[in-house]
């Protein structure tokens, strides 16, 4: 059989072309070669190669050294110190799960201190203590030199401006001053004693049979928020916001509140420069804090007035008030004027802080602690029966309703004043303090873990 041959010729735009020839029985190809093209760049793509294969070799030298370097510092300071961005790595771990006790299995390794260190250009830098001797040299022996600081005054002016939980030095010793004389007077405990009287018994407990009836499960942490937040707008305010009540309606009042706290402490977690950044133009969680304070201060603004008007028209013979709001109206300043608006605004803004959520979070541990503890709760019940059973004018239908406990009872509760002392070590209500150095070469502030 007749083959015809195949020509396979080069042509420019370098695709073959084939052609039958009339002049050979063989197979036969011409095929060009070029030494420039066919080495030249096998040759560049293994130089190319060889350097990709170099530049991850030094990046991977980098990295191992880099995380070998950043785990022996957890040896010295605690926690994993990360280039540019410090332990924020691993303070993000510890939120995720509980930060108290976090935290305290750091100080415990460090010997009840350590170092915080923040990211790189950043303010978190800080020393962490809860040794026994560091506080009481902060908060005792050297207290003058551990003020608040800049810094702290900065970040929670917009809510407490300048009452006693963001004031220092004269300001914050008068305040104390004149609170703690209230405080240990005898209209103030009488007031004291009947508002929880009717908080407990004419709305916690309704609160809480009214649960029991319909087997409805309750937050009890915002139920006793809400009766702390009432009991201290009534001893700072001397007005009652209503929040613990059947039916736990949302108080505006107590919403912005509860909104201008979270977001003053969300500034704390957040550079200064951006939370700056955003109150500036008025973004995210700053207008938020905006609109919940504007709330905050109108409604300061008309208890003010209003009590203002009470005492001008106000009889000497009529019951006098005695609430830390009018108690400060009677009083004078360093110049004989009376104070002025704000500066009442801020005081009770500021115990109102420390009157609801300290008070509400401590009772919500020792619960917390009783339901994991049941033979403490067995304990507290029997020394209440055994009080009880010393009366002698005892009734039957006592017991049926609501039962009050006399102030010369409550005092021989040695082991429920034990309690919920415990529970108080245990989980504080204010667990973290921020103090600044004072006139010293140190640049640090100073928070430290209560335990």
């Amino acid at each position: 059989m007749h083959c015809e041959p195949l020509h396979i010729t080069h042509m420019t735009n370098t695709t073959p072309q084939y052609y039958p020839s009339k002049h050979t029985n063989t197979m036969h190809s011409h095929i060009p070669f070029h030494s420039n093209t066919m080495t030249k760049p096998r040759t560049l793509n293994l130089t190319f190669f060889m350097q990709d294969i170099q530049v991850l070799e030094i990046f991977l030298a980098v990295l191992v050294f880099v995380l070998i370097r950043s785990l022996r510092q957890k040896k010295h300071h605690g926690l994993v110190v990360w280039p540019v961005l410090g332990m924020v790595p691993s303070m993000v771990t510890g939120l995720r799960t509980n930060l108290y006790e976090w935290i305290t299995e750091v100080l415990k390794r460090q010997n009840g201190t350590f170092r915080f260190k923040g990211p790189w250009f950043s303010s978190l830098n800080c020393i962490v203590t809860s040794d026994p001797r560091n506080l009481e040299h902060l908060l005792k022996t050297k207290f003058p030199l551990f003020p608040k600081g800049g810094y702290f005054r900065n970040t929670v002016r917009d809510l407490l401006g300048d009452g006693i939980f963001n004031a220092d030095d004269e300001t914050w010793q008068k305040q104390r001053k004149t609170a703690s004389i209230e405080f240990h007077s005898t209209r103030f405990r009488q007031l004291t004693t009947e508002s929880l009287f009717e908080l407990v018994h004419c709305r916690l407990l309704p609160v809480l049979e009214a649960s029991v009836k319909k087997s409805v499960a309750v937050d009890l942490q915002d139920i006793l928020l809400r009766l702390t937040f009432d009991n201290v707008c009534m001893i700072a305010f001397g007005v009652d916001p209503g929040c613990l009540r059947l039916g736990l309606p949302e108080i505006p009042f107590a919403k912005a509140f509860e909104d201008a706290t979270e977001a003053t402490v969300f500034r704390f977690v957040t550079p200064t420069c951006v939370w700056k950044a955003m109150r500036l133009l008025n973004l995210g969680v700053e207008r938020k804090l905006k609109r919940s304070i504007k709330e905050v201060d109108e409604f300061a603004e008309n208890v003010i007035r209003t009590r203002k008007k009470e005492l001008s028209l106000q009889c000497e013979d009529s019951k006098q008030r005695s609430d830390l709001l009018t108690v400060f109206m009677r009083l004078k300043d360093e110049n004989g004027r009376p104070y002025s608006d704000k500066f009442l605004r801020d005081i009770c803004v500021n115990f109102i802080l420390a009157g609801r959520d300290t008070s509400s979070v401590a009772l919500s541990w020792f619960f917390w602690l009783l339901e994991h503890n049941p033979e403490v709760e067995e304990n507290i019940l029997a020394e209440i029966c055994r009080i009880l059973r010393q009366r002698n004018d005892i009734k039957r239908e006592e017991f049926d309703n609501s039962f009050r406990f006399r102030p010369e009872e409550i005092k021989k509760m040695d082991y429920l004043h034990a309690a919920l002392s415990e529970a108080l070590r245990l989980y504080p209500s204010v667990p973290v303090d921020h103090k600044e150095v004072f006139n010293s070469i140190f640049s640090y502030s100073f928070p430290f873990q209560l335990l």
